[in-house]
């Protein structure tokens, strides 16, 4: 064996020279991962005594990608392009042994080889437009020659991970290996010698590009079936002008114009807001008075308190994950309905393709219903989902803290309430933590993990691995009320509500807010949850909202009851604007003396955001959260703040902290009220001319 660097080895198997990287965790791209490999393939086409090569790597996966460390600095040869070029213009056959994951770069260098052989465990895709970019080496170019246009449109501009059987059938991969990886690809790299098989060069492939020129609306018709797709995202259409030009430009001029839309990206605030948040949720799984070799809890069974919408949706993420559930009710016919609910939705998924109907009733043979709490005594966990009373929550724990076995855990899912109040009626308080998943919990990617003042180090350990495993991102908080979401959230609210009295219509504060890059704006939200969620909660609370109450008042709940904010035509979900609330608003402006007046756009997104920011700070200043970024991560993952935005205190940095505090306090002088004041974080970040990145 040579070491062609400290990353890259060559070795002669016989007749096949085998180059491999070995550059952990995941044989990133770095520069010296992509001098190894050339240096690995020019060593094999002068070795005589081969004649076919190998590239594979070491570890747990094929080169899993670019090293985005790198972005933003200057290029450093050699580049991936020429590692790329010299495969392909090689003599010998070069095969791609692909196990782990081939992404990004790391599919572009597959694809720069002869041929592709993988385990069928493994995975392909080009993600880049996840981190705001295109691939830049090629594969807007290769991918369209080998799978067919309409297929690399999907798959680049999605990010798809496609599994290896699938590829495979693409003709993505040309054989699935059984067994060693590295002695099937030696052996089919002396098959296709053997065999005088063509040197397959992808770049010279055309007869897949000539498909997609007999359909000149091609194109046209794909932007307008994903217009609601890529709305707010610049990524996916510079993909589609990149895969454009493969099929109308000769290669070189194509790959040249695939070059220039990537670096136009590259140097864009999408790109950038994209690749912070993508190290935010890294970031955000490490607790720092946590140590990394905290023992966990094995999770080996589940509880979960109450069947109706998130019971639930809660139940099937832990059943997807392999986890048995016990969920409880207080009577057979919610047991049931709740149950019945879970199967429709495996059935939904089955029905589009997406679920077999043998997983499904794997899933559903996981699952163990029961009206008697005494169902959960030998549950690992138990997560208790019931409405917003904490009478009835402390008694359910108090019950709990009875039944379950030492050691397991409590959990409750509220979104406001105080848990250290909860975890105060039981005898185990530091196994007591808030798991607030978001609505519908089966699909929503966030878990706000709340800590109480006395939540133990393996529990917080234990409940962040959890959420992984479930497929969730964990983002660990402190107890306030409404925790970092509801409480941010809740601000806006405040202003959407005075910003309707003093003159703005609902839809426009909506449209704003929809065009800032939300799924939808304030009112439209709360007529898709229910408005009477939110009128529990501030009856609970003594709380008023004279035009929220008047509306709930009149049974007018939302899309449930075909009236919320605004009115909806019998199986409809369109909004459509209503008298009777504008006149209810007219009518609450009236009695409290408010002058309406014209508002702007600009000063609505202002008002609902910039108040947002300012309670970051103040969430920031209290410790509640433990970063910024923590703040960003858990707005863009449960609460659809786009991501191509950052989150709330990387759009603050983008604006300029300065500039929000000065606006922040020109409200106060021309609005009135507390809500203006600056923090004085806020204050200190703005005059020391500082952002939320230098905490």
């Amino acid at each position: 064996m040579t070491a062609i660097n400290d990353l890259v080895s060559y070795e002669a198997k016989g007749t096949v020279g085998v180059v491999t990287v070995n550059s952990p965790p995941v044989n990133a791209l770095s520069q010296g991962v992509r001098a190894g490999i050339l240096g690995g393939i020019q060593a094999g086409i002068a070795d005589d005594s081969v004649s076919a090569l190998v590239l594979t790597c070491a570890g747990r996966t094929f080169i899993a990608g670019a090293d985005i460390t790198e972005f933003g600095k200057p290029p450093r040869e050699p580049s991936l392009k020429e590692v790329i070029d010299t495969m392909e213009a090689s003599t010998k056959p070069v095969v791609a042994a692909i196990h782990g994951t081939a992404l990004g770069g790391g599919l572009e260098t597959a694809l720069g080889c002869h041929y592709r052989v993988a385990v069928a465990s493994a995975k392909v895709g080009l993600p880049e437009v996840k981190l705001g970019l295109l691939p830049g080496a090629g594969g807007t170019q290769r991918l369209p020659r080998v799978v067919g246009v309409p297929i690399a449109l999907d798959l680049i501009t999605s990010g798809e991970h496609v599994p290896a059987p699938k590829a495979h059938k693409l003709g993505l991969i040309d054989e699935l290996i059984d067994g060693d990886l590295v002695a099937g690809a030696i052996a089919f790299a002396k098959k296709i010698v053997a065999e005088g098989r063509p040197l397959v060069k992808i770049s010279d492939q055309n007869e897949k590009l000539e498909e997609a020129r007999k359909n000149p609306s091609l194109f046209a018709d794909f932007r307008k079936a994903n217009a609601r797709r890529f709305r707010g995202f610049e990524a996916p259409e510079n993909c589609i002008k990149a895969i454009e030009a493969a099929v109308n430009l000769p290669f070189p001029q194509a790959l040249a114009r695939e070059r220039e839309l990537f670096l136009e990206l590259l140097a864009g605030e999408q790109a950038k807001a994209q690749q912070y948040i993508f190290f935010a949720e890294r970031q955000a799984a490490k607790i720092p008075d946590v140590p990394a070799d905290t023992p966990l809890i094995d999770i080996k069974s589940a509880g979960v308190i109450g069947a109706g919408t998130m019971g639930g949706g809660i139940a099937m993420n832990f059943l997807q994950a392999g986890i048995p559930v016990t969920i409880v009710e207080t009577s057979q016919e919610a047991l049931d309905r709740g149950i019945d609910i879970i199967r429709k939705n495996y059935t939904a998924t089955v029905a589009k393709g997406r679920l077999t109907q043998e997983k499904m009733d794997g899933y559903m043979s996981l699952l163990t219903g029961t009206t008697n709490l005494e169902g959960v005594r030998d549950a690992d966990i138990v997560i208790e989902a019931i409405f917003e009373n904490m009478d009835v929550k402390k008694e359910v724990f108090t019950k709990l803290d009875r039944i379950c076995k030492q050691g397991a855990i409590l959990a409750t899912n509220t979104s406001t309430l105080d848990i250290d109040e909860i975890g105060s009626v039981t005898s185990r308080p530091d196994y007591v933590i808030g798991l607030h998943f978001f609505s519908p919990a089966n699909v929503m990617k966030l878990l706000e993990e709340v800590r109480t003042k006395k939540t133990s180090a393996t529990v917080m350990a234990t409940c962040m691995a959890l959420a992984k495993k479930i497929g969730k991102i964990p983002v660990m908080v402190r107890v306030c009320d409404g925790f970092v979401g509801n409480r941010m959230l809740a601000k806006r609210t405040e202003q959407a509500q005075k910003l309707i009295l003093e003159g703005a219509k609902i839809e426009d504060v909506d449209r704003v807010l929809y065009d800032f890059g939300f799924p939808m704006g304030p009112f439209a939200m709360g007529d898709l949850a229910g408005n009477d969620v939110s009128w529990r909660i501030r009856q609970g609370k003594g709380v008023k909202s004279p035009v929220a109450d008047a509306i709930c008042e009149l049974g007018r709940f939302g899309q449930k009851t075909n009236a919320g904010y605004y009115r909806y035509e019998a199986r409809s979900r369109t909004p459509i604007p209503d008298p009777v609330v504008e006149e209810i608003i007219e009518k609450v402006a009236k009695e409290q003396g408010v002058t309406r007046r014209p508002i702007t756009d600009e000063e609505i997104l202002k008002r609902c955001i910039y108040p947002m920011i300012n309670e970051a700070a103040k969430i920031l200043e209290e410790g509640i959260a433990t970063r910024a970024s923590d703040i960003d991560v858990i707005w863009v993952y449960g609460y659809g703040w786009p991501v191509y935005r950052g989150g709330p205190t990387r759009y603050a940095d983008y604006i300029g902290v300065e500039k929000i505090y000065n606006d922040l306090l020109r409200f106060k002088e021309t609005l009135g009220g507390e809500e203006w004041t600056p923090t004085p974080l806020l204050e200190k970040l703005a005059k020391e001319g500082k952002s939320f990145k230098d905490l």
